[in-house]
């Protein structure tokens, strides 16, 4: 597997947390774990897949017009999460 220069979730900050627990299908699980790995390899800090998902979900949810349009925020992502336009 070649290492990739930049991946769409970037650096993770440093947040307040709270516990939430969820089920996914097994191959869900294999794909996050090699992200994981491969954001750990790009970034240089290693992290698991249940760090990544709060930051994946975040991203996602800042990327979704529609979810923004529901929240009368339909203006360009303001949080502090980066999503690379494309």
């Amino acid at each position: 597997m070649s290492i990739t220069k930049k991946l769409r979730l970037g650096p993770l900050p440093k947040t307040e947390i709270v516990k939430l627990t969820f089920a996914c299908p097994a191959s869900l699980k294999v794909d996050l774990d090699r992200y994981a790995v491969v954001h750990a390899q790009v970034y240089g800090e290693a992290v698991d897949a249940t760090t990544l998902i709060p930051h994946m979900l975040e991203a996602f949810m800042v990327a979704d017009r529609g979810f923004r349009r529901g929240r009368g925020d339909d203006k360009q992502p303001s949080s502090r999460v980066a999503v690379p336009k494309g």
